[in-house]
């Protein structure tokens, strides 16, 4: 389950320490920001390792955003799992809303979210719960 923070788990919890600790941002007049959880069913170095694959810039950006991504070990289901934090930082472009703007950030970052869980859980499954390596 992918969710803003502002909609899950308002009170407490690990979660919120994390985001507390790692994810500050300095938002602007003309900026909006949100946190997003993801729980993960693959062990932290494996989705690490997934992670650190997207480090290189994209050289296409719409937006200028700035997001922090942190992981955190957590047992899910008895088993070695991962909590995902994602919080970010955008600029709304001119002639359109925070609203609009967060909006797509926000389906952005849960799609990619997704996409990592998917392909972590998928290896982990597999017995793949090594790091994997950068070609």
């Amino acid at each position: 389950m992918v969710s803003p923070l502002k909609d899950d788990r308002r009170a407490g919890g690990p979660e919120e320490d994390f985001i507390r600790g790692h994810h500050k941002h300095d938002v602007g007049e003309n900026q909006c920001s949100s946190s997003f959880v993801k729980h993960i069913k693959a062990p932290l170095p494996l989705v690490w390792s997934l992670v650190r694959i997207f480090d290189q810039p994209q050289r296409y950006k719409p937006l200028n955003y700035s997001s922090i991504i942190t992981v955190h070990p957590e047992i899910i289901d008895g088993r070695p799992g991962t909590l995902v934090i994602e919080s970010f930082v955008v600029d709304v472009p001119e002639g359109n809303t925070k609203d609009e703007t967060c909006y797509f950030v926000e389906a952005l970052i849960k799609c990619n979210l997704k996409s990592l869980a998917d392909v972590s859980e998928h290896l982990a499954m597999q017995g793949q719960t090594d790091l994997i390596e950068r070609f």
